[in-house]
């Protein structure tokens, strides 16, 4: 089995799409650090919309904007790469255009912003795997997309540092963080298009049938959906558990969700690679036990009660984030191993479908669960991750992803 035993920067920068494609993505998150985190703030004191109604828009732009998904794993197959990239990017602006314009009280331009802007979120991460997995091969593939994501979540992170710095300022300053934003997917845009990579799409059916049919990853996929809810416990779960439960300083959700980027952008690259001394397949069904793990873990801190509960709870904050990390790692790169290289768009598009739909249920499941106590929230959820942890390792591989030629394409392909 092929590894990646140590790191080369810019031999990843290069398995990653390159130099201007990583800028285009450390600019991308930047511009989306600055606003994801406060469009919700956006709707109730730019607009003056109710939060209800603004909650209700955004959750139906993240739902509908997942029916988009089936059309970008065609389009990805026919052999579409950067343009891809770029159009997920450029849908957003326009979505940022939306806001600028919606006068106050529009609630369907809010709702219209909020879908564009959910059809380039959810289009993105397909479309990011598949051009990484055309320039690079094997476990170099897996470093690269461990890369992008810890490269993501910095810019995540310094967007939403400088945003938050910047929330003094109240409407004007959020209008202002909305046109940078517009602003940076626009460049972000250029520079990923401007990458011009192209893979040829299988031309000859007889060939197509050679090369396998779509992997079905039904219990991949299934397992995936609770898998995703551990993207969620930093931000949701245990915000309400420490407020609710335990009645702890806001600082302490504010310092694990500080520390989960930390170890997200620090560890997500060495780790991936440590991982590729292993089957892929092995280690995401790890990173169900270990995540299952941690809940275990956060069911004991909060029955320590006020006091030594919410350090407990920090504690075990890291366990889950190294689950999360595993996860990150294995589950695309599996992916990406498992679908023949003309089906490649759409195994990811239907691997995007059940993250997305996972990260839309995931609030409310938690939010369901949690007054009814700490053994009905963490139990369930460690119940159901072991499951899906079994399920992963138990389901046979169907297809052996094959590798597509590639070239660059004249620009505008």
């Amino acid at each position: 089995m092929a590894t990646t035993t140590k790191l080369q920067p810019r031999a990843l920068v290069r398995a990653s799409g390159g130099p201007r494609y990583a800028v285009a993505l450390a600019v991308d998150a930047l511009g989306t650090g600055l606003l994801r985190p406060f469009l919700l703030l956006y709707g109730l004191t730019v607009l003056r919309l109710s939060a209800p109604v603004t909650g209700i828009a955004m959750t139906v732009g993240v739902v509908v904007g997942l029916v988009c998904m089936p059309a970008v794993g065609r389009w990805l197959d026919r052999g579409a790469r950067s343009t891809v990239v770029a159009a997920s990017m450029l849908v957003r602006v326009l979505g940022v255009a939306l806001l600028l314009a919606a006068p106050t009280g529009h609630v369907w331009l809010f709702a219209t912003a909020a879908l564009f802007l959910g059809i380039g979120n959810q289009a993105w991460p397909a479309a990011h795997a598949a051009l990484v997995a055309t320039v690079a091969h094997g476990r170099e593939r897996d470093a690269a997309l461990a890369g992008g994501r810890a490269l993501r979540n910095a810019g995540l992170g310094v967007g939403a540092l400088l945003a938050m710095a910047c929330l003094a300022g109240g409407t004007a300053a959020l209008q202002a963080l909305a046109a940078v934003t517009g602003l940076a997917y626009l460049t972000a845009a250029a520079l990923a298009w401007s990458v011009h990579l192209h893979a040829h799409p299988a031309a000859d059916p007889a060939k197509d049938r050679a090369d396998g049919p779509a992997p079905r990853m039904r219990a991949l996929l299934a397992a995936n959906v609770v898998y995703v809810f551990c993207l969620n416990v930093p931000e949701i779960a245990l915000p309400l558990v420490l407020k609710t439960q335990l009645h702890a300083s806001p600082v302490w959700s504010a310092a694990i969700f500080v520390a989960n980027t930390v170890l997200v952008v620090t560890l997500q690259v060495p780790v991936t690679v440590l991982m590729s001394r292993f089957p892929r397949r092995t280690m995401l069904a790890l990173a169900g036990v270990v995540l299952a793990a941690s809940y275990l873990g956060f069911l004991a801190a909060t029955s320590l009660g006020h006091g030594w509960g919410a350090p407990a709870v920090a504690t075990v904050s890291v366990v889950c984030t190294i689950g999360e990390i595993i996860y990150a790692g294995s589950a695309t790169a599996l992916v990406t191993a498992l679908a023949p290289a003309h089906v490649l768009g759409r195994a990811l598009a239907r691997f995007q479908l059940s993250t997305g739909f996972g990260l839309a249920v995931s609030p409310a499941v938690i939010t369901a669960l949690a007054p009814h106590g700490a053994a009905a929230l963490w139990g369930t959820l460690a119940a159901t991750t072991l499951l899906a942890a079994s399920a992963v390792a138990t389901e046979k591989d169907q297809g052996k992803r094959l590798s597509g030629c590639v070239r660059r394409a004249p620009a505008g392909s």
